[in-house]
């Protein structure tokens, strides 16, 4: 939505507004925000707000909150009365400059590079998550809140009414819900967003978490997005949706054999670097656990037809022709994975080869074929730190910031006695 300053502070003047948070994600893909009062907004649209950053990254001390003025939100879930709305924000130095660690600023100057070559993007997700039961004290506890499994319907579904709410939330928050329904695992949900510009795509996602969790709570329930909070159930993927222009055409349009050139080598570009990118899409040591089971990807290959590849193409029925990446899971930071996405496929168009796309069309292949996916997220992160298309791709305050947390996770799950203890308290409630 298009607004100008004075409009916004009209509204928030007309709407009862008392607090406005000026949200923004960390380098990990965490929610953060600063909330203000109505008087400091004209002040945050000047000039950005001021907050200590130190908290978020060792390398700097003060930054500004700058509001995007294009993502107005109102919180459904807060009083009507003293209403409470959002702006996401861009990350400033202090002099006026851009902060090197703005990860949605840089997916934003990816997104300009890609469109001064003739392209347009658009991205979706797809993220399932679980609802848990409190205890008496109020507790989270891993009692799904059903017994439901895929695509049931009440009373096997208890979890409708939840995911409905959820849904309207979003819808009246101007997100864009396409679809919902329950997943495999009992408790287990997923809801879809339709195809949007690849950065409001990953604001929508950022906070979907946030309303997914808000709502939960306000039915009495927990949810998490832990890629495999359950040993012997389904674990739970982000999938994430790509169509792909160049000057007006889809790239991806048509069957498999007959796509076009640029649409086959994007698409074995992403093929090429998804091993050096894992340890961003799935960084978590949990991650790993879902490879390989149930419909989760495990090897690096594609398919028109088996829901369990790496990448899938579907058909394109009534909906703009894409593909679609499976591997992915919430606990990534969606800036840095579009990017990634991105940068991978169209260094694959830039190179002219689709030789690994269609290397693998030809039958009779079997997984022994096929690279596997890391095994752990020490095997993704030490492919990461060798890998020269990651040091070209992420800024390096980035890269290495990222990479030193994982680095510590891995240390401190080596070290726990109790691997599957350690996962859930460092997991379970916070992704």
């Amino acid at each position: 939505m298009s607004f100008s300053p004075k409009e916004i502070l009209k509204f928030v003047e007309e709407n009862d507004v008392k607090f406005i948070r000026l949200t923004f994600c960390d380098i990990f893909g965490n929610l953060k925000n600063v909330a203000i009062m109505p008087n400091e907004l004209p002040r945050a649209f000047t000039y950005g707000i001021p907050f200590d950053a130190s908290g978020i990254s060792e390398n700097c001390s003060d930054l500004l909150l700058v509001p995007d003025i294009s993502t107005l939100s109102v919180l459904p879930w807060r009083p009507k009365s003293g209403r409470v709305v959002r702006f996401f924000c861009s990350l400033k130095n202090i002099d006026g400059s851009d902060y090197v660690g703005d990860i949605r600023s840089d997916l934003v100057s990816c997104i300009n590079d890609l469109r001064l070559d003739g392209y347009s993007c658009e991205m979706g997700t797809k993220c399932e998550f679980y609802l848990f039961e409190l205890d008496e004290k109020g507790t989270p506890t891993k009692i799904p809140h059903d017994n439901g499994g895929y695509l049931d319907v009440a009373p096997l579904d208890k979890c409708e009414n939840a995911r409905r709410e959820i849904c309207l939330s979003l819808e009246e928050m101007g997100l864009s819900p396409k679809s919902s329904c329950h997943k495999h695992g009992p408790g287990q949900n997923e809801i879809e967003f339709r195809e949007n510009e690849p950065v409001t795509a990953a604001d929508d996602m950022v906070h979907y978490k946030t309303v997914v969790k808000s709502i939960a709570a306000q039915n009495g329930l927990f949810a998490s997005f832990m890629p495999k909070p359950l040993q012997n159930e389904h674990g739970s993927a982000l999938s994430i949706s790509l169509s792909l222009k160049k000057n007006g055409e889809y790239i991806f349009s048509g069957e498999p054999e007959n796509m076009s050139h640029e649409g086959k080598c994007f698409i074995s570009g992403v093929l090429s670097r998804i091993r050096e990118i894992t340890a961003f899409l799935n960084s978590t040591t949990n991650s790993y656990k879902r490879f390989g089971m149930g419909y989760a990807p495990k090897y690096v290959d594609w398919s028109s037809e088996n829901r369990s590849q790496l990448i899938r193409i579907p058909k394109a029925v009534g909906v703009s022709p894409r593909i679609e990446l499976r591997s992915a899971d919430a606990a990534c930071n969606p800036y840095i994975a579009f990017k990634l996405i991105l940068a991978a496929g169209i260094e694959g168009i830039s190179s002219g080869d689709c030789s690994i796309m269609d290397s693998t069309m030809k039958v009779g292949h079997t997984p022994a074929d096929f690279e596997r996916l890391p095994a752990s997220l020490e095997e993704a992160v030490f492919i990461a730190e060798n890998s020269d298309f990651v040091k070209r791709s992420l800024p390096d305050e980035v890269r290495t910031s990222i990479l030193s947390h994982l680095r510590t996770q891995i240390q401190e799950y080596n070290l726990a006695k109790d691997k599957s203890e350690f996962e859930d308290k460092a997991y379970f409630m916070y992704t």
